[in-house]
């Protein structure tokens, strides 16, 4: 008897300041590959913008960055906009937002099947298997674990032991050295997916909202609604790319009391 592949749901934090079509490439890459592991079936996708509290230099107000994701992902039928992060008043850490969009996967779990399971995520029925939530990111992500400040040491251990990552390269990035510089990563290889774009795209936001500011076209590098949506409520000015300029990321002071641990200490 075949084993019943564990439904997954893909999770993507970031500014998206604006979306791109290279972060919702990252999507489909991702779900193609867990696929062909032949034990995943990824039911879900969900984009969820940070807060307004993060701090970083030319983020454009959360309720414009949910429009334009809303507007990007009309065609897509199973990547949905969560508003949930960005509506909280402080920057919310990626393993708490996690952990709250685990919840809501459990509870809708349990009421589809009339089952109760507690919240630990390696417990499970083979015959029945529970869903897992895994962190979807860039290659260049994995980096920011060595970043001092910017991570708890237990929050990596969860993002990586407990739910895990898919992780998709971009550009001359190698996610395989980080994982095998990093004691940590190394140890949880095997809840690490690394995924290869082997059709390139660079498209960044950052570059983006450059050509946005010097008038240039970015057509075909955002959807047209979106392009719309900016040029309607006059986003990515002069003056928009210096809003929190001398403002310190909110990671940084937030977990500034915390002792700071490197990842292989």
């Amino acid at each position: 008897m075949a084993t019943r592949r564990v439904p997954l749901v893909l999770l993507a934090c970031g500014s998206f300041n604006p979306i791109t079509n290279q972060h919702m490439r990252l999507f489909e890459l991702a779900r193609d590959h867990m696929h062909r592991t032949g034990q995943y079936q990824v039911v879900g996708g969900i984009v969820s913008p940070v807060s307004d509290g993060y701090g970083k230099q030319g983020l454009v107000l959360a309720k414009h960055r949910i429009a334009m994701a809303k507007l990007a992902l009309q065609s897509s039928n199973w990547v949905r906009v969560d508003e949930w992060e960005s509506q909280q008043q402080d920057w919310t850490e990626t393993v708490v937002t996690m952990r709250y969009h685990y919840g809501r996967i459990l509870k809708e779990y349990e009421q589809s099947t009339g089952t109760h399971i507690d919240s630990d995520i390696d417990s499970s029925d083979s015959s029945s298997p529970r869903p897992q939530l895994k962190l979807l990111c860039g290659a260049d992500f994995l980096d920011t674990f060595e970043v001092p400040g910017l991570w708890l040491y237990d929050h990596v251990e969860e993002v990586a032991g407990r739910f895990g990552l898919v992780c998709v390269s971009r550009g001359e990035l190698q996610p395989e050295r980080a994982v095998h510089d990093s004691d940590t990563l190394s140890r949880f290889r095997q809840n690490i997916f690394l995924v290869k774009e082997w059709v390139r795209n660079e498209t960044s936001a950052t570059e983006v909202r450059r050509a946005l500011r010097r008038g240039q076209s970015v057509k075909y590098l955002i959807p047209d609604s979106v392009i719309d949506y900016i040029h309607q409520h006059n986003l990515y000015t002069e003056d928009s790319e210096r809003r929190n300029k001398d403002t310190l990321l909110r990671p940084l002071t937030k977990q500034a009391q915390e002792p700071v641990k490197s990842l292989d200490d």
